[in-house]
């Protein structure tokens, strides 16, 4: 159903992101701009191991037909999405390698603290219908969940569409970004490789990041490099992500007057501590 959604929003020359796939308000989720390009990669006969990559330079519009150019680029492709005037996401897919170095977890996380979770965002809106309704933890050294893909999520062949990995990326590094800061914000560059596709529907994923990998650039002190992966119940790297975090400042006391309106205030204390009411 959600690739079925998404493959109506691709015309011949734009991109129409309905708005299930709703990040912070009023902007699309960046993993579903990341599933839409690789729709596209797929069409153009690009297998997995694949790197899909998106630089968001504005946020994306839901609801809105957007140019999207596509440029043919090696074995893979170039894309950039623009509002008619100016470019919103600068994109491209490619070939990867396959994966060598194996994905180092820690011991497998059980307790920690909930994340604040929303209603209609298409990660964790607990009321969007076709979203993924996941729920996040964290703790001092890891954000992860544990993930049960959802109906809408299957694809016509008994597969896990791709929107599910490439949005539980962005979301983890979304938190692992918003710990380090203290401060809400958004996600602005997103490489995710996709290491086994298809991904059969039904297996139960745990979405992974480590907050001590959570890098701040030396040059600008708002962004924060995070890395994540989804692996298989039994440790399999599905899908891993290195995504940009910037913080935007006073974007948290916005967010909280929402998040408090559904989440516990201990829940939302926890993340945002300095722009609690």
């Amino acid at each position: 159903m959600i690739e079925d959604l998404l493959a109506r929003g691709l015309g011949a020359d734009t991109l129409t992101l309905h708005e299930t796939f709703q990040g912070l308000p009023g902007m699309a989720h960046g993993g579903s701009v990341l599933a839409a390009f690789d729709a596209l990669a797929r069409r153009r006969g690009l297998a997995a191991p694949r790197e899909i990559a998106g630089t968001y330079r504005r946020k994306v519009p839901l609801n809105a037909a957007l140019p999207l150019a596509i440029r043919a680029s090696g074995a893979g492709a170039d894309f950039s999405l623009t509002d008619g005037t100016q470019t919103l996401v600068h994109g491209w897919a490619r070939p990867a390698p396959p994966l060598i170095e194996c994905v180092t977890v820690p011991q497998f996380p059980r307790d920690g603290f909930p994340l604040p979770i929303s209603n209609s965002c298409f990660a964790c809106g607990v009321e969007n219908p076709l979203g993924l309704q996941v729920a996040l933890r964290f703790d001092a050294e890891t954000v992860w969940g544990e993930y049960l893909p959802r109906e809408p999520f299957r694809t016509a062949e008994g597969g896990l569409a791709t929107a599910a990995l490439t949005t539980l990326l962005d979301e983890t590094a979304f938190w692992l970004g918003a710990l380090a800061s203290g401060e809400s914000g958004v996600t602005t560059e997103l490489r995710v490789t996709l290491h086994r596709t298809p991904v059969r529907f039904g297996e139960r994923l745990l979405v992974i990041g480590q907050r001590g990998r959570v890098v701040q650039r030396r040059d600008d002190a708002r962004y924060r490099e995070t890395e994540a992966a989804v692996l298989s119940a039994d440790g399999e790297a599905l899908a891993t992500g290195r995504i940009t975090f910037v913080a935007v400042r006073g974007a948290a006391k916005r967010l909280v007057t929402g998040m408090l309106s559904m989440n516990p205030d201990e829940v939302v204390r926890r993340v945002f501590p300095a722009h609690m009411p």
